[in-house]
C-alpha cells in the first residue's frame, strides 16, 4: 500500500512539474524589470486596482503615454507579464503603464463587462492625472495581447459600458490601438462567447466598427486557434470599408501568442509598432 501510495504521489508531482508553465522569451525579460511608481486607479470589489507606471529617463512633459493591458481570458494573467512593452516605451520617452484589473470569476460575480468598464477607468484616471503625469491625454497610445487586446479596443468601442461610480461625461478616445492577437470576435465562432453570453454583440469589436475609430494596428497569426485569425482579417476589412487606418501584420502558421515566445519576433513586433507610431507623430525623440 505504501509502495502505491509513492508511486501516486510522484506522479502526481511529474504531472504538476509538466503542467507549469516554462517562462517564455517574455517572462524572462519582465522578470529583470520593476516599475517607477505604483498607482491605484480605481476600488472595485473589495480590490486597489493598479497602474504599474514605467517613467522615461528624461522627460519634456507632456509626453504620449502607452497603457498595455495583459491577457489570460479576463480570468488570469498579471500586469508583470506586459512589463517589456511598457518599459520599452518608457526607453522611448513615453510614459508605459501596464494594467491591472478585476479578473472574470462567476463565484465573485465579476463579468467581462466589469473588466471593460476597468480599462475604461483607466482611460478617464490618466486623463484626470494628465498634469500630474506629465501625459498628453490625447496622445495615449493603448495596447494588449489576447484579452487585453479585447480591453484595449473596448476603449476606443464601447462608450456605452461605463462604471457607474466614475466620471461618464469624461470620454477619453486612445491616439492609437495596437492589438496583440487580440480577442476581436466575441460570436460562436472567436472567442468568450460563453463567457459573456447572450449579450456578445455588446462586447465584440468586430460587429462594432464605426467611422472615426484610432488607427489601428493588429498582429495575428494563421495558426491561432484561440483567437481565430479569421475575427482579426475581418476586423481590420470592417475598419478599412468603414474609413478608419487600419494595418493587420499577418504571421504565417503563427500560434497563440506567438510574439510572446521568442525574444527576435518580440524585436520584431516593436520595431513595427515603433514605425506604426511614428508614422502618427506618437513616437517622441528621447530626451537628451
Amino acid at each position: 500500500m505504501n509502495r502505491l501510495l509513492v508511486l501516486l504521489i510522484t506522479l502526481a508531482c511529474a504531472l504538476s512539474a509538466a503542467a507549469q508553465k516554462k517562462p517564455d522569451a517574455v517572462d524572462e525579460m519582465a522578470a529583470l524589470l520593476k516599475p517607477d511608481r505604483v498607482e491605484v486607479y480605481k476600488e472595485a470589489g473589495g480590490r486597489r486596482l493598479e497602474m504599474r507606471i514605467f517613467e522615461p529617463e528624461k522627460k519634456n512633459a507632456p509626453v504620449p503615454c502607452y497603457l498595455v493591458i495583459h491577457g489570460g481570458g479576463w480570468a488570469g494573467g498579471e500586469p508583470k507579464r506586459m512589463y517589456p512593452f511598457a518599459a520599452h516605451y518608457a526607453r522611448q520617452g513615453m510614459v508605459g503603464v501596464s494594467l491591472q484589473y478585476r479578473l472574470y470569476n462567476t463565484k465573485t460575480g465579476v463579468s467581462v463587462f466589469d473588466c471593460v468598464k476597468d480599462a475604461r477607468s483607466a482611460m478617464r484616471w490618466l486623463a484626470a492625472h494628465s498634469d500630474g503625469l506629465g501625459i498628453d491625454p490625447k496622445k495615449i497610445i493603448v495596447s494588449g495581447g489576447s484579452a487585453g487586446g479585447h480591453l484595449a479596443a473596448s476603449t476606443a468601442l464601447f462608450d456605452q459600458v461605463n462604471d457607474e461610480t466614475g466620471d461618464a461625461a469624461l470620454t477619453v478616445t486612445p491616439a492609437a490601438l495596437i492589438l496583440l492577437f487580440p480577442v476581436i470576435d466575441t460570436s460562436a465562432e472567436g472567442y468568450g462567447n460563453a463567457r459573456i453570453g447572450e449579450r456578445w454583440r455588446e462586447l465584440s469589436p468586430a460587429h462594432n466598427v464605426r467611422p472615426g475609430l484610432p488607427p489601428t494596428l493588429t498582429f495575428h497569426g494563421t495558426g491561432d486557434t484561440v483567437t481565430p485569425y479569421a475575427g482579426a482579417r475581418a476586423f481590420h476589412e470592417s475598419m478599412l470599408e468603414k474609413g478608419n487606418r487600419s494595418m493587420l501584420i499577418t504571421h504565417e502558421g503563427g500560434r497563440h501568442g506567438y510574439l510572446m515566445s521568442d525574444s527576435k519576433l518580440f524585436a520584431d513586433t516593436m520595431a513595427k509598432s515603433d514605425a506604426f507610431l511614428r508614422e502618427l507623430g506618437l513616437l517622441p525623440v528621447p530626451a537628451k
